[in-house]
């Protein structure tokens, strides 16, 4: 009897484990990646390396302290179609290029002190396109897919939503402007693309670039493209500084010897020129630049023009590692706030990166990734050239894209390249990036998965390569996700946390005291725009600070607004 007892526990006991119905389960899986790293930096072996990293990130953000200066100027980065994921294969990519393992890389506004997230959503649309999100992030105000500066008070390509004046959307860079401050853009796209349009047009159809795109019955009610509003409108033909791409938009349907470009408008205007007579009438400085060479004469000038207008390419500027004599984007910074760091009053630029949208969109992840990377640089250069005490630097990006990175790659795995670890159910490897949908083919006309490998063009690290994707796509499409906001200057901590996209230009203009609402260092300003002395004075009062308040006001350098 106990030897059946014993026999009896056993089988209970091995029930038990195997389930309460008693069947034995089959052998769990078990993981068996085994990773393969480049090589692994010594010290970061040991848990006290990333404990002692950690104690310095503390120390630095208890040393923060918050900076309410009025921010004197503000720069707004945006990269079009910059994603999270394209930040981080960016970052990686980058760091590769140095001969880094890439993980550890950190791409320039990564830096930055202040981080939020912003939704991305057009009223009408779950996933947003780039003319809803720049009448968002521009303007303040949410409106719907395909629509520049106007309010949801709008049907699509309706003329009459568009000369609706109740219905306008002003933008940050016209708050700028009504303070005195000088205002200008850069981007990579052409100038009157939907980013850069949502600093100065009111259109119900963003394709409405030039003349040739307005139907006849919208010309007729007086309805104007974008290109024309940029040069013959307020705000536009008041920016002190213009550079991108898109000269066909300006130029009338004839050869041009000067620039060997055919423009597209059929009206017979060459913006070009009304632009230079505008400038003229004013009595003010100003050139008209086509290339590098010519902008960096202008650059290195002692004399920099007033007004400065710069088309690079008839159509969208070329991808940084298919340019020929054309600057990069770092360049176009550089001389852009060179131009408007002369205002006493202050300025506000805005900058395109909107060349990684384009790669994305036909799956280009080599160049999406460059682009980034470029973008990064730019955003370096502001930073070199500004004072975070004074400038107000905003970094974000208007919508995400479906490419993903994925898989379980050793550290240091090519980013462009396949999984080292492991390959499909099929056996056949994949890319550690891919796409949700796009042009890339994922399976052969045989109906089974392609084999990356057996590529030239991705075995050879072509930029033209074309990533794979699951849903074919003439053009892989945007992502619904939210966007990082990066903030450094003054007023940097508002921008913390998770909020509408609409809030980014509101918070900047409350920074710049563009808006009503205004901080309490606004009410002081000196004769050249600067505020002083600092909020670290205001806010804590003693017989020096006090007494060097008074020697100021004594001697008239403040006044009161």
């Amino acid at each position: 009897m106990a030897v059946m007892a014993r026999l009896l526990l056993l089988v209970f006991v091995a029930g038990v484990c195997a389930g309460q119905d008693g069947i034995t389960p089959k052998p769990r899986k078990v993981l068996d990646t085994i990773m393969n790293p480049a090589y692994i930096p010594a010290e970061e072996k040991h848990g006290s390396y990333w404990k002692k990293a950690a104690k310095t990130t503390i120390k630095a953000k208890i040393a923060e302290t918050l900076n309410t200066n009025k921010a004197h100027n503000g720069i707004l980065f945006v990269g079009d179609g910059m994603s999270l994921a394209t930040v981080m294969a960016a970052r990686t990519f980058g760091g590769q290029l140095n001969n880094g393992l890439g993980e550890e890389n950190v791409l320039e506004f990564e830096r930055f002190p202040v981080t939020g997230l912003a939704r991305t959503y057009c009223l009408d649309a779950q996933v947003p396109d780039s003319a809803c999100t720049a009448t968002s992030y521009l303007t303040g105000v949410k409106t719907k897919y395909g629509v520049i500066g106007l309010d949801g008070n709008v049907t699509r390509a309706a003329c009459s939503s568009q000369l609706h004046k109740g219905n306008w959307a002003t933008s940050i860079g016209e708050w700028a402007l009504e303070q005195g401050l000088d205002v200008g853009f850069v981007t990579t796209t052409r100038v009157t693309h939907a980013s850069p349009a949502g600093m100065y047009a009111h259109t119900s159809e963003r394709n409405w670039e030039s003349d040739v795109d307005v139907p006849d019955e919208c010309l007729q009610l007086g309805c104007r493209d974008i290109a024309h509003q940029l040069v013959m409108n307020n705000p536009g033909r008041q920016f002190k500084v213009i550079m991108g791409g898109g000269r066909r938009e300006l130029l009338p349907k004839i050869q041009n010897p000067l620039v060997n470009s055919t423009g597209r408008r059929l009206d017979g205007l060459d913006l070009t020129e009304l632009w230079h007579i505008d400038k003229t009438e004013k009595n003010v400085t100003h050139q008209y630049v086509t290339d590098r060479s010519e902008l960096l004469k202008v650059s290195n000038s002692e004399d920099l023009p007033e007004y400065l207008l710069g088309l690079f390419q008839d159509d969208h500027m070329s991808y940084h590692l298919k340019a020929e004599n054309q600057p990069t984007l770092e360049e176009m910074v550089e001389v852009a706030i060179k131009m408007l760091s002369r205002s006493p009053k202050g300025y506000f630029l805005f900058v395109e990166g909107g060349r990684i949208d384009h790669a994305h969109h036909d799956s280009l992840a080599h160049l999406a990734l460059d682009e980034t990377v470029e973008y990064s640089k730019a955003v370096k250069k502001a930073k070199d050239l500004t004072d975070p005490e004074e400038t107000l630097i905003v970094v974000t990006s208007d919508h995400a894209h479906t490419m993903t990175v994925a898989g379980y790659p050793s550290r240091g795995n090519d980013i462009l390249g396949v999984v080292d670890t492991a390959s499909g159910d099929d056996g056949k490897p994949y890319t550690t990036i891919s796409y949700a949908n796009g042009k890339g083919k994922s399976i052969g006309d045989d109906g089974k998965r392609v084999d990356v490998t057996l590529h030239q063009a991705f075995m050879a690290r072509d930029v033209s390569y074309v990533y794979p994707g699951l849903v074919p796509l003439d053009s892989e499409t945007h992502g619904g996700e939210d966007v990082a906001v990066f903030a450094r200057g003054p007023w940097q901590h508002l921008f913390t946390a998770s909020y509408e996209q609409t809030v980014v230009p509101h918070l900047m203009a409350y920074a710049m005291c563009l808006s009503e609402d205004r901080h309490e260092n606004c009410r002081l300003k000196t004769r050249f725009g600067r505020l002083y002395p600092s909020s670290a004075v205001l806010n804590r009062p003693s017989l020096v600070s006090l007494s060097i308040l008074a020697v100021i006001v004594s001697v008239k350098y403040l006044y009161y607004l």
